[in-house]
């Protein structure tokens, strides 16, 4: 019940942008897992989009950020090593939203 109950606070309210950076904060991307972040753009390309793409790139940039930080998060909760079928089930749902969003860029 607390958890669901919490779940649907946090999906259907938007959280103060300052606590949710803090948090992001504490969950960058390691060292050893350079695809667990937000990809970079081309600067030549990124110089020749117009206005409103670049303002559509920046909002998915802004849930891809938020969205690794999470999968980062995830990873640190739980023991690499042995990952039940559930967290492998959570892992490739999460990961999979970050490569439907790198998709959605191209």
């Amino acid at each position: 019940e607390g958890l669901a109950s919490s779940i649907g606070f946090l999906i259907s309210h938007q959280l103060n942008e300052k606590n949710m950076q803090d948090t992001a904060e504490k969950f960058a991307s390691p060292d050893n897992c350079q695809t667990l972040d937000v990809p970079k753009d081309n600067a030549t390309i990124w110089d020749n989009l117009n206005g409103k793409t670049k303002s559509k790139d920046l909002k998915l940039q802004h849930v891809q950020r938020f969205l690794t930080r999470g999968i980062t998060a995830f990873a640190r909760s739980v023991d690499g090593t042995q990952l039940s079928e559930l967290q492998q089930d959570t892992l490739a749902l999460l990961c999979n939203a970050q490569f439907e969003l790198n998709c959605a860029k191209a």
